[in-house]
């Protein structure tokens, strides 16, 4: 099996060696390239096209929120530490795939790598629901994006999609909705691809900004 080939994107020498030596000892990951910016860093991808970009936020001038936006063919993990949610949020909606802590354990790391590497999103819906619902405080109202494209999905997928946003998981939907899981799959697929959304985080994204879903209570 081919290794998994990383783009690593950071401003600092020292955090990149580092993600590179935890990433490369699992033996099923090739750091291709690194970048200390994000110019940089929309530069290398096209060039080695990695399968997985692993990007800083905050970094001078080209920040990883307008680098993602000007990868949208990447499939791009945020690199974040606490207290940041409103770029998260940002960088999720410019098309990440998904968001790591920066001291995140070493088997999360790796995990969220493959998993991205994947084609999934990288945290679990409960988790993904639970920093939107944070965020979502804090922002003015959200603007929908076309919430025409709601008209063509099915009553069916328009219930899927609540609860995938609602943060459960295709088992918890498939037992919700009395159906199987392959069904519910079927459903996600159908949703993502009615909507043009790449992922669940984009789903659930989508959903809030849609008005299906609110904000839990402060």
């Amino acid at each position: 099996m081919s290794p998994i080939r990383v783009l690593i994107v950071d401003d600092q020498p020292l955090a990149r060696a580092g993600f590179k030596a935890v990433l490369e000892a699992t033996g099923g990951v090739q750091v291709v390239a690194e970048a200390q910016d994000g110019d940089q860093a929309v530069e290398l991808a096209r060039r080695h096209d990695p399968d997985v970009v692993l990007m800083d936020v905050r970094m001078p001038g080209t920040d990883g929120i307008e680098a993602t936006r000007r990868m949208p063919n990447q499939k791009i993990l945020i690199l974040t530490t606490f207290g940041l949610d409103d770029y998260i949020i940002e960088a999720l909606r410019a098309g990440a795939s998904g968001f790591l802590l920066k001291d995140a354990p070493v088997e999360e790391l790796v995990r969220a790598v493959r998993t991205v590497a994947a084609g999934d999103a990288q945290l679990s819906p409960a988790v993904t629901k639970r920093l939107l619902e944070q965020v979502a405080r804090r922002l003015p109202a959200a603007v929908p994006r076309d919430s025409g494209l709601l008209a063509d999905l099915t009553e069916r997928e328009l219930e899927v999609l609540r609860l995938l946003a609602a943060g459960m998981s295709n088992a918890e939907i498939a037992a919700a909705l009395v159906v199987s899981e392959p069904t519910v799959k079927s459903h996600v697929s159908s949703v993502l691809q009615k909507l043009g959304l790449r992922d669940r985080v984009q789903a659930v994204i989508y959903a809030y900004e849609n008005g299906l879903v609110a904000p839990g209570p402060r």
